[in-house]
């Protein structure tokens, strides 16, 4: 049983075995009289404990775990010795004979160097990371910022908070891709101390130089030694075949991993960035009152703000990609800041109300079509049996229909200037009747949130007509008020016109008939510019031209058949026997071929009559 120890290294907490924690101290303790007269070494001494507690905090997989000896040994070899300080033969005498493993060489971590920034240092810490100058990073910034129209300002602001700042010196070193030991952390703070510190004379420099070349000599001779004592013991160590295979398979499936952090911060990012062009183009027209906004505002019906709209389908969408963005990132930088459990619930608080809004809306604006109701208008026109009457469609000089027009509207002024929507669906339907006059029914339908609504709706329809001289001037448009939004309005013409009178319609109006049978119509598209006369649910085009007749006559009697196709004069006829076929020419006589099928075989006669 080992008693444990609980320690307060550079502000974090750790239970360490007694025997790991005095050779900790004295390992601690050397290092402090090794640097009693240096220059900065308190800066030194915090650095090295900081850099110790955070290896420690790396091996640590939960907060009741133990340190031993074997992370103590791991963190002095990481560590090793400082060039200058005087060896303690004490410290090391209960050194484990096991060799020291091989350390890899250090990669770099992301951090920003605000050593060297204008503002943040993103660019200078970026330009570390990826080895080149930080001034092609700054110009590749200004240059996307542009290209986007300043939408990767957002991406920069992303990166200054996500990415830590290097503060101490091992963040310092490991932003470089130096390795993070005694040595390099004691040159980083002098230098530091140098580049500031001019007072320093030059003999000063030549005996610490002389003094520190002594120490390295001394301490190159120890590890001279340390090596050739423990040779066998570095042999033994060696990587084994299998090892090497399994770093390749590993080198791989990092590259692997980079790509796949690298395509989900391309797809966050291109995501993020058109949400806010968006939502910024979108506040604009609105705020602006541009031209083209008022489209958008007619078929919300259920008078939604647009802008609200757009700023909860930002945060909607937005979060889920910057979480995408987030992982990219997180797989790319190892030691990428986290942004905390109170950032993390607020966005899921926000990106759940943000659903919920939305949803609300969807179902209010769907609800403004949940009832579809009409009205109609009947007017008695004076055309009897044996009357003739003309249809033509009026146009207006302020609203063009297009080819497709039972889906087309617009927005404009009408004659007084008043804004108005323009729409075309319509439709003509023609039925017979056996009353002693016409009559035309003008039905109007719209969509609402209730059935009162839908009823206002259709009735605030305005549409005109003529009928003069047997003429029935129709307009081919409508218009309401912008008051009563686009809610699927269409008005449905119904003529019923008595049997024995007779239709003509303009050929303007042909694409206001629909198929023939639509709704009971017994008119169709193709019958106009045709005088139709109006039979009982029928009717008989008067100026079409007449079809050739085509007869085919057909007879069977038991064996004996025969097909008659006129008025080509093509005879058929077939018994138990044989078949005979005759088709007449063009002069009139008679081409025959007598096709006959016995016991003898099958012959084929061909005469003329």
């Amino acid at each position: 049983m080992n008693k444990t120890v609980n320690i307060n290294l550079a502000g974090i907490f750790f239970h360490i075995d007694e025997d790991a924690y005095l050779k900790l101290q004295r390992y601690l303790e050397a290092i402090k009289r090794s640097f009693t007269d240096s220059q900065g070494r308190s800066e030194i001494i915090a650095d090295i404990e900081a850099r110790i507690a955070e290896l420690f905090n790396e091996r640590v997989q939960h907060d009741k775990q133990v340190i031993r000896l074997k992370e103590v040994d791991e963190i002095i070899t990481i560590m090793g010795q400082p060039e200058d300080y005087l060896v303690d033969d004490e410290i090391f005498e209960d050194e484990p004979k096991a060799s020291y493993k091989k350390q890899s060489s250090p990669s770099k971590k992301l951090f920003r160097d605000t050593d060297n920034s204008y503002i943040s240092g993103v660019s200078s810490g970026l330009g570390h990371y990826l080895g080149i100058d930080a001034v092609w990073v700054r110009l590749l910034w200004i240059i996307l910022t542009i290209g986007s129209g300043g939408s990767f300002i957002f991406i920069y602001i992303l990166f200054w908070i996500l990415v830590p700042e290097a503060k101490t010196t091992a963040e310092k070193l490991m932003m470089t891709g130096e390795p993070v030991n005694i040595s390099n952390i004691e040159k980083k703070i002098k230098d530091g101390f140098d580049n500031v510190s001019d007072t320093v004379s030059d003999v000063a420099k030549n005996v610490k130089e002389s003094v520190s070349g002594a120490a390295k000599n001394v301490s190159d001779a120890a590890k001279n030694v340390d090596v050739k004592k423990q040779a066998g013991s570095i042999k033994s160590s060696s990587k084994t075949f299998f090892d090497t295979i399994g770093d390749i398979i590993l080198f791989f499936f990092k590259i692997f991993a980079k790509f796949i952090g690298v395509f989900l911060m391309f797809i966050g990012a291109v995501t993020l960035i058109a949400l806010i062009i968006s939502l910024f183009s979108v506040g604009a027209v609105n705020i602006l009152n541009i031209p083209g906004i008022e489209y958008a505002n007619i078929v919300n019906a259920a008078n939604t703000p647009i802008w609200l709209v757009s700023l909860l389908t930002f945060f909607a969408v937005g979060i889920p990609f910057f979480f995408l963005f987030y992982l990219g990132l997180k797989i790319l930088v190892t030691n990428l800041k986290s942004i905390g459990n109170i950032a993390k619930f607020t966005l899921l608080g926000v990106w759940l109300i943000s659903v919920i809004m939305l949803t609300v809306f969807g179902i209010r604006e769907a609800s403004e079509h949940a009832f579809d109701e009409r009205v109609i208008e009947k007017h008695e026109l004076n055309i009897s049996a044996n009357d003739t009457l003309n249809i033509k469609m009026v146009n207006n000089d302020l609203y063009k229909n297009t080819r497709y027009h039972r889906s087309s509207f617009k927005m404009g002024n009408n004659e007084n200037g008043e804004r108005v929507i323009y729409s075309s669906d319509l439709a003509i339907i023609v039925k017979s009747t056996s009353d002693s006059l016409a009559t035309l029914s003008i039905e109007k339908s719209a969509d609402g949130r209730s059935f009162e609504k839908a009823i206002e709706r259709a009735r605030n329809i305005d549409y005109l007509y003529s009928f003069e001289n047997n003429t029935l001037l129709l307009d081919s448009y409508f218009t309401t008020a912008v008051e009563n939004k686009y809610s699927d309005q269409e008005i449905r013409l119904t003529l019923y016109l008595p049997e024995g009178s007779v239709l003509k319609s303009h050929p303007n109006s042909s694409s206001f008939f629909y198929s023939r049978g639509y709704n009971g119509s017994i008119v169709s598209y193709k019958d106009a510019n045709h005088y139709l006369k109006i039979l009982d649910g029928d009717i008989e085009c008067l100026d079409c031209p007449e079809e050739e007749k085509f007869e085919v006559d057909v007879d069977i009697k038991g064996d004996d058949s025969s097909l008659k196709i006129n008025k080509e004069g093509v005879e058929v006829k077939a018994d138990s026997s044989s078949l005979t076929i005759k088709r007449n020419n063009i002069k009139g006589s008679t081409e025959s071929v007598n096709v006959s099928l016995d016991s003898t075989g099958l012959s084929v006669k061909s005469k003329d009559d």
